[in-house]
């Protein structure tokens, strides 16, 4: 869609340009009626809209001298104003991408943590769409096509993400995510072996089109992989066996207005929990969280986790709660006063 002012710019090259060939029009018409043929009429009135100076074809009478001093005065004034508008359209246009590109890389260069999404196709918009939807405005999109790019209004990159310089220009070496949504398997394993060359501990996600792409991407360097096909038709038979089950995680997963949100939470490795259990730390006394799930790195899922189930460092926590109590769950966990010091004071 086109923006406000380049519809006027479009609307005043057009009111200039059909006023110029109304003037042209209406001076062929004006000297035809004088008695000129109508190549000598074309020709007069070029030359007189025009200022050339070549003289008139015939001498003039007065009649002809006071239509030709309003030909020239119509003609000059109009010609004039269309030139202006052109030379205004290129310069306004050039100048306005020019800053806007400029304003966008400095918004890049200081961003930090933040996902870089490659692939403006219908699985990186739903992605970016998603992100929005948990108020995640951090997010940086590479698109090969300009015209894509011009319909979005988050920080982008124009170029090919298999591009290493295209990846820097995304800020790659301060991002935390980085997901690859291109259509071929063979540019998602480029960009995921590129990524992870630059930067090894950034978490990638990759879209995979067959098992045997999800086995090499994997092997690649990505943390996880998805076939939006095979995801799509669990979602699909969730929704056909277990429908309340499947929206009710959607509404908690996707819905900001919802009190109540399904969040992870990290454990660093100084915090004051770990080693604790959660009886000792009384997460849900303290922040009203309910822990659902606990896994340590690279290992599995510990659901419905018992009172006695051991805080290990680095591990994550799944847990629900409304913003306010994830938030301060996040920061009793990253707390340097210890448990012990607060109970006893």
């Amino acid at each position: 869609m086109e923006n406000a002012p380049h519809k006027v710019a479009t609307k005043k090259l057009v009111i200039g340009i059909t006023g110029l060939l109304l003037v042209l029009a209406g001076g062929t018409i004006g000297y035809i009626a004088f008695g000129y043929s109508l190549l000598d009429a074309i020709f007069q009135t070029v030359i007189t809209v025009t200022t050339v100076g070549f003289g008139e074809v015939h001498r003039f009478n007065n009649g002809e001298k006071i239509f030709t001093i309003i030909l020239i005065l119509a003609g000059v004034g109009m010609a004039a104003y269309t030139f202006s508008v052109l030379v205004e359209s290129f310069v306004e246009g050039y100048l306005s991408d020019t800053l806007e590109r400029h304003r966008m890389e400095k918004s890049i260069k200081s961003m930090n943590n933040h996902i870089i999404v490659c692939g403006w196709g219908r699985v990186g918009r739903a992605i970016s769409r998603h992100l929005g939807e948990q108020n995640r405005s951090d997010v940086v999109v590479i698109d090969i096509a300009t015209q894509r790019l011009e319909k979005i209004d988050l920080p982008n990159v124009q170029g090919d993400a298999t591009d290493e310089s295209i990846l820097r220009s995304a800020g790659i070496e301060r991002a935390r995510v980085l997901v690859t949504a291109l259509n071929a398997d063979a540019d998602n394993l480029y960009v995921t072996l590129t990524a992870r060359s630059m930067c090894p501990n950034l978490f990638i996600v990759a879209r995979a089109a067959t098992q045997q792409a999800a086995d090499k991407l994997l092997q690649a360097g990505a943390d996880r992989v998805v076939d939006p096909q095979d995801l799509g038709g669990a979602r699909m038979a969730a929704l056909a066996t277990q429908p309340h089950v499947a929206e009710f995680l959607d509404v908690v997963m996707h819905n900001s207005n919802l009190e109540f949100r399904l969040e992870q939470v990290d454990v660093p490795a100084n915090s004051p929990l770990a080693g604790q259990t959660l009886s000792s730390a009384r997460i849900h006394d303290r922040t009203g969280t309910l822990v659902l799930a606990m896994r340590e790195p690279g290992k599995e899922f510990r659901t419905i986790p018992s009172s006695n189930a051991k805080i290990v460092a680095g591990e994550v926590m799944i847990v629900i709660g409304s913003a306010a109590q994830v938030d301060s769950l996040r920061s009793l966990i990253a707390s340097n006063v210890s448990t012990t010091s607060k109970a006893s004071s």
